[in-house]
């Protein structure tokens, strides 16, 4: 009879809850082979005093020994006391159970570390209570794991990077780099949103159109250093005296504008004759020489001298050059327009 045929033959005589000999022969025999590729370790026990009755040649060379050396031995006597007694420990607890558990065991042997996963099974072998422990090495697992966690940080650390290079482009797209405010095309969408927002809610605000005056001699003189360290101090000053709400930008070379939100054409002009005085008064030095600057307003608000983002624009416009023909260091208002139709 072929070795085929007499495992059909026992496994047709065998009852349900009886697993076949030639099964079992084949299992173990694949436990063996899984145990020679490495990563495996194979150990049958005695129930009664915890003495190995077989053991894979993997297992024995992790005790340093031969097959022939291990068998008959326990661990106590194959380890240090302390690692024995948690292996008994842990083969007790199987025992106890009387099925199949699993525990993972992580210790240092021959000035190594160490990490296993045991699975411990409770059988019967000729009438005796054998316990068979698989060990099986956790630390390539471990190691894949590891390379995972670092490649995922390596991953969240390149995208943070990326969204910080992001907003800093942003940032650099929306603010001018000589003296930290908006760019024009930022401050135009931020007044065409104020000016919809006004209108739904029947709210004003204030716009306001800022110039440089002629230079000084003395910054004229030192040129476009000078006029740098100006533009600084003015961006200083346009940020310290502006809201959150507010908003304020460098539209060309020497021209600045200011948004007001939810600000009548009366505080505006009072707010800029403080910002106006700050600017005449403010202290900016090059090369221990002392420069000074002053700046022209024209300010208009939004409905009351104006009803249309254009009109608004014009009307600042027509406000600065008042201030600029009475000599500069000056704030201007726009006329309020008079509507006879209105009750």
């Amino acid at each position: 009879m072929t070795a085929a045929a007499e495992l059909n033959a026992a496994e047709a005589s065998a009852t349900p809850r009886e697993v076949p000999a030639g099964v079992l022969a084949v299992v173990g025999r694949a436990m063996m082979a899984a145990a020679a590729q490495g990563g495996v370790m194979v150990g049958v026990k005695d129930a009664a005093d915890g003495r190995y009755l077989w053991v894979s040649e993997s297992l024995a060379g992790f005790y340093g020994r031969g097959a022939g050396e291990v068998v008959g031995r326990n661990d106590s006597e194959l380890l240090d006391p302390t690692l024995g007694a948690a292996m008994r420990a842990a083969d007790q607890t199987a025992l106890a159970h009387g099925r199949q558990i699993t525990s993972e065991h992580r210790f240092d042997w021959r000035e190594s570390k160490h990490d296993w996963e045991v699975v411990r099974v409770v059988s019967e072998v000729d009438g005796r209570r054998v316990l068979v422990s698989v060990w099986r090495d956790l630390l390539p697992q471990r190691q894949r794991e590891m390379q995972l966690q670092a490649a995922l940080e390596q991953i969240e650390q390149q995208q943070a990077a990326n969204q910080q290079l992001r907003r800093e482009y942003g940032e650099q797209v929306m603010r001018d780099s000589a003296t930290g405010l908006n760019t024009r095309a930022h401050f135009e969408d931020q007044l065409r949103r104020e000016v919809d927002l006004s209108t739904r809610e029947h709210r004003e605000f204030a716009l306001v159109l800022v110039s440089l005056d002629d230079d000084s001699a003395r910054v004229a003189a030192l040129g476009a250093r000078a006029l740098d360290r100006v533009l600084e101090a003015m961006g200083r000053l346009l940020r310290g005296n502006t809201r959150a709400m507010d908003a304020s930008c460098r539209l060309q070379e020497r021209r600045f504008a200011v948004l007001l939100s939810g600000v009548g054409l009366a505080t505006a002009h009072s707010r800029m004759e403080g910002l106006r005085r700050q600017c005449a008064t403010q202290i900016v030095v090059l090369d221990g020489e002392e420069l000074g600057f002053t700046v022209s307003m024209g300010v208009a608000s939004f409905p009351h001298t104006a009803h249309s983002q254009a009109d608004l624009l014009t009307a600042c416009e027509t406000a600065l050059t008042e201030a600029r023909r009475r000599g500069g260091n000056t704030v201007a208002l726009a006329s309020i327009r008079f509507d006879p139709n209105a009750v």
